[in-house]
């Protein structure tokens, strides 16, 4: 591996595991890890993250994204991570609505009138 192609992927790691992956040496890799190519060679693979585990990731991201804790979010915050949420894709999970609206602090209803309300901006 040359010097280049180090850097590149130590700049690349940052980002996959951001989104719950990783980087995976030639070695280990296994049906269904990509290959990360540089330079016209394969500089090693990334192994995409499991689901099991997912809704959690959004969480920790959201809040690294805003800044603080879901619990200590202000109401207009709540209403941004809900958003980032929906984006994401986190409501699509089987129980979603129940774990983050726990996390939040909120009732299951304010988390639907946040969401309600996304919906009728999008329309």
């Amino acid at each position: 591996m040359t010097e280049g192609s180090e850097k590149f992927l130590q700049s690349l790691r940052s980002v996959v595991e951001s989104c719950g992956a990783a980087i995976i040496h030639e070695r280990s890799t296994r049906p269904g890890d990509f290959p990360v190519v540089w330079e016209g060679q394969t500089v090693a693979y990334v192994r995409p993250a499991e689901l099991h585990g997912a809704l959690g990731r959004l969480l920790n991201s959201v809040e690294r994204e805003i800044g603080c804790e879901l619990a200590v979010m202000d109401r207009h915050d709540k209403q941004i991570a809900a958003r980032r949420l929906d984006e994401q894709g986190a409501f699509l999970l089987r129980g979603a609505v129940d774990d983050v609206a726990s996390r939040m602090g909120v009732s299951r209803v304010t988390l639907y009138t946040y969401l309600n309300a996304i919906q009728a901006e999008k329309e």
